[in-house]
């Protein structure tokens, strides 16, 4: 008898529900014209910073400023050859060691791993990481890199640095890469392995083509913000000024971060139009280097 007392009054509640929709939608429309604005402010200001650096570098931009050695006694006459080149080659060694260790180490944690003590401290280290000072993972390169492994690394070289940017870019390549096979179907697997496939083969075959536009998509983040840190490579031994143009991964090097760095603490005003022009050639290489990335993204999502 409770019971059905206690159904009657929830149906008479219920009935005498009547949503206010309109206030829904007001609050609806009003939280979609905040992020909006807040989207559009934030483009805007954006915009403004591309255009003022343009403007101040477009005097310097020229096939000789991309082709000539920075200099201080003549300013006018110089370029950023040499850190245009120390900057490709940390890009290049960058992605050569990070995407194939981050990618491993995402298939081996996602795929392979237990639910062990070990496997779970590294899954929160990991996710830690990636809110660490790039400072300190310059200090950690100079303490293993540039002075334990000089031997090997060829001590203040480009490969140390590369190394050191690795470290950096390392957590993000991995979780973007962990989710990017966490989102693909259970059935796939068990598709694969009713077929008769081994583990490897459904991740070789499948699961990474799978997955591989969403991890390039992190990748492609993660060498963005490899290619624009000067602080990490200042403690391992970017050098501020060289005669020379790297040419190999043991050579010394410098990167236009650092170089852009130099000539923005100078007063005179040649050398901040200079660094104005280096940051123009900054985001022409990101957008290079993310246009190759995104490609190849789509090509795989258009497989997959």
């Amino acid at each position: 008898m409770a019971q059905g007392t206690r159904v009657q009054k929830q149906e008479s509640e219920g009935a005498n529900f009547k949503p206010n929709m309109s206030a829904r939608y007001g609050f609806d429309r009003a939280f979609t014209v905040l992020v909006t604005v807040a989207a559009l402010v934030g483009v805007a200001v954006l915009v403004v910073l591309l255009v003022d650096v343009t403007l101040d570098g477009s005097s310097r931009l020229s096939l000789n400023f991309l082709t000539s050695f920075p200099s201080q006694i003549f300013p006018e006459n110089g370029g950023i050859y040499p850190a245009l080149i120390g900057s490709l080659w940390l890009l290049l060694l960058t992605g050569l060691i990070s995407v194939p260790l981050g990618l491993g180490a995402a298939v081996y944690l996602e795929e392979y791993a237990t639910d062990t003590r070990i496997n779970r401290m590294i899954e929160v280290n990991i996710s830690n990481l990636a809110g660490v000072p790039s400072i300190i993972y310059g200090l950690l390169g100079l303490g293993i890199f540039v002075q334990l492994l000089a031997p090997v690394t060829g001590g203040k070289s480009v490969l140390s640095g590369a190394l050191t940017l690795s470290l950096l870019i390392l957590p993000v390549i991995i979780v973007a890469t962990r989710e990017a096979l966490r989102a693909i179907p259970r059935a796939i697997r068990e598709g694969g392995y009713a077929l008769g496939a081994t583990k490897w083969e459904v991740i070789r075959s499948h699961l990474l083509p799978m997955a591989l536009p969403g991890a390039l998509t992190g990748i492609i983040l993660a060498l963005s913000r490899a290619i624009g840190e000067a602080a990490p490579i200042l403690v391992v031994g970017v050098a501020l000024y060289q005669t020379y143009s790297t040419t190999g991964p043991f050579d010394g090097y410098m990167a236009l971060p650092t170089q852009i760095y130099d000539w923005i603490s100078r007063p005179q005003q040649i050398f901040q139009d200079s660094a104005a022009a280096g940051i123009v050639v900054v985001m022409v290489v990101l957008l290079i280097a993310n246009s190759a990335a995104i490609v190849l993204r789509n090509r795989f999502q258009r497989r997959s």
